[in-house]
């Protein structure tokens, strides 16, 4: 096998920016696109191969194809034919509404579908762009329920002003939502299921309101009050910065001036590369060679051993994420 990349799904929604089609350079004219979904497993939003003999194939037909070659023996043992990664862009041009994804055991009972524990990357920022995680005050069920009817909800929810470079972790449970001005890339479990909270009495252009669902969010909650909801790491040049280490991914952070080689002999998972500042080239044992830039997600199977990253230019800033 070799790396792979797949084309973007592009989604157009109600707070979509103008900043991920130059970002990917894309030669598109839609307007308002507020996610690009980079890497998909999702039913009825399969990312398709974009390179390569297998080009055309979605991500499914791959993984039914492949097998343990692409995701790794104890994940196809753990997932199947489920790809279990999704990889997104997101461009806030207003507040998102306030949500929470159920955990796995609740989703499987509800949806039939993994839950949705997912992280954060802030890539760009516009001055003074914030978002929402976590409660910053202690509140009961039925107090939730209240200052949701009486657009209190956001009183007590922790925002930050953020930058690029900002990491968050959403373990699924937790109440969340991304402000105006945020460019953020999202690693997820596969998973569509989202509980829509508060939308700030928003109308759509036919002059309705979205679905709420805040009676299902009200169990999937967890309302635990934490010191802090942002992850804190220290940067570094030239080597792996571990962001996040949990039970459906790991995602470390590189920022290359010069060539590193990665070995992936003894780990039993597909690597998942986001680029998202500059450019490199990804050279693998077998002798694949790829060329990756700002905007593009590559992914490698499992049966890659070894890959070795030259940066191009000014240097490359990755996220690496695999299970």
């Amino acid at each position: 096998m070799y790396p792979l990349k797949f084309e973007p799904i592009l989604k157009q929604t109600i707070w979509g920016g103008d900043k991920i089609i130059p970002f990917k350079h894309l030669n598109e004219t839609l307007e308002g696109v507020g996610e690009s979904w980079e890497i998909s497993g999702v039913e009825d939003n399969e990312s398709v191969v974009a390179n390569g003999p297998d080009k055309g194939l979605t991500l499914t037909d791959m993984v039914k194809r492949y097998r343990e070659e692409l995701v790794g023996e104890a994940n196809y043992a753990r997932f199947g034919n489920k790809f279990p990664l999704l990889i997104k862009f997101i461009d806030a041009r207003e507040d998102l509404s306030i949500q929470v994804h159920p955990a796995d055991d609740l989703a499987k009972k509800r949806h039939n579908s993994m839950g949705k524990t997912e992280m954060w990357y802030v890539i760009g920022a516009d001055k003074g762009a914030r978002l929402r995680s976590g409660f910053s005050e202690q509140i009961t069920p039925k107090e939730y329920k209240e200052r949701v009817h009486n657009n209190t909800i956001t009183d007590v929810l922790q925002e930050y002003e953020i930058h690029p470079g900002d990491v968050f972790f959403l373990p699924a449970g937790r109440i969340h939502s991304i402000g105006a001005g945020a460019f953020i890339a999202e690693i997820q479990q596969t998973s569509d299921i989202t509980y829509r909270i508060y939308d700030f009495n928003r109308k759509d252009a036919n002059g309705n309101t979205r679905e709420l669902h805040t009676s299902q969010a009200l169990d999937a909650i967890n309302y635990e009050v934490l010191d802090t909801y942002r992850t804190e790491y220290e940067p570094l040049k030239d080597e792996p910065v571990e962001l996040v280490a949990c039970p459906y991914f790991t995602t470390s952070v590189y920022d290359m001036t010069e060539q590193i080689s990665c070995d992936y002999s003894e780990l039993d998972s597909f690597v998942i590369f986001i680029c998202m500042e500059g450019a490199c080239k990804m050279v693998d044992n077998e002798g694949n060679e790829l060329s990756v830039r700002a905007g593009e997600t590559v992914l490698l199977p499992a049966s890659i051993q070894d890959v070795t990253i030259t940066p191009e230019g000014e240097g490359v800033k990755l996220l690496e994420t695999y299970v």
